[in-house]
């Protein structure tokens, strides 16, 4: 298997991103398994993870297969960095469903 779990997680996620040149992997062995840590340009993070996470969900299982075929474990980590999540401001949100509100109904 080498490293073709982690050159496939590469092919893939350049596919779908804006800065494909900003895509570098890690690859790391333990006796848990292969893990792949993925970097990528904080501009295309909702890119790779997608709506509920369904793109990153569907990337993992596509690598699980890949690694069932060398019987090996491999699981995709997906770097973000510190602080790269941004808090919306009750205003954007209440902005954005198109009512009214308050703070107490943000559970803030």
């Amino acid at each position: 298997m080498a490293e073709f779990d982690q050159e496939y997680v590469e092919y893939i996620v350049r596919a779908i991103v804006n800065h494909p040149d900003d895509v570098k992997t890690d690859r790391i062995i333990d006796e848990r398994g292969v893990l792949i840590t993925l970097h990528v340009n904080q501009e295309d993070m909702g890119y790779v993870i997608g709506r509920q996470g369904q793109t990153a969900r569907s990337i993992r299982t596509l690598l699980k297969i890949v690694g069932a075929k060398s019987n090996a474990r491999v699981n995709l980590k997906i770097y973000e960095p510190e602080g790269s999540r941004r808090m919306r401001a009750p205003e954007e949100v209440a902005a954005m469903s198109g009512s009214e509100t308050s703070v107490d109904d943000l559970g803030i």
